[in-house]
């Protein structure tokens, strides 16, 4: 049976390739789940249509997102960790933890998004693939801290402060 797809399946064709299937599986699958259609002249030139809107449609959300891509390689994530001594990680940072500091930093990225080569098991700085759109890519740099190194350094400073309040009490 000769149909008309409606939308992309793997292993059979794109959207509006006329394709041979087997009766069964047209009638039982295709059809009934709007995959597909019969063919005829309306069918096809209605698809036409509809692909011409899909194309732009695609064509601007690829320009917002583009947008987005530029914004989000501007942006740079810490990330603190818990660490040995050497600087290891315990356990690792996956591309939910990535995710998690750009939603944080108010950007609408999902962890499939993330595009992570090797899994992170070192403090450093790390340049992150961020895939928006099949065609849209961003680079977003991450700092992996250790939590030691991290508050390390705002332990003085809040310690200085609590006792020159203190010392002004005690004035009074």
């Amino acid at each position: 049976m000769k149909i008309l797809l409606k939308k992309d399946i793997q292993k059979l064709g794109k959207t509006g390739d006329v394709v041979d299937v087997a009766n069964g599986y047209a009638r039982n699958y295709l059809l009934p789940k709007k995959f597909a259609t019969t063919v005829t002249r309306g069918n096809i030139e209605q698809l036409k249509f509809q692909g011409i809107k899909n194309e732009e449609k695609q064509k601007e959300e690829t320009k917002n997102l583009q947008v987005l891509a530029d914004e989000i390689s501007k942006v740079s994530c810490t990330i603190t960790v818990k660490t040995n001594k050497e600087g290891k990680l315990f356990g690792s940072v996956t591309a939910n933890h990535i995710a998690e500091a750009l939603f944080e930093k108010g950007y609408q990225i999902d962890e499939n998004m993330v595009i992570l080569e090797t899994p992170i098991k070192k403090c450093d700085l790390y340049n992150v693939t961020v895939m928006l759109h099949p065609e849209v890519k961003a680079q977003c740099r991450v700092w992996i801290v250790s939590e030691s190194e991290k508050s390390a350094d705002p332990q003085i400073e809040p310690s200085k402060s609590p006792s020159e309040n203190n010392q002004e009490t005690d004035e009074n």
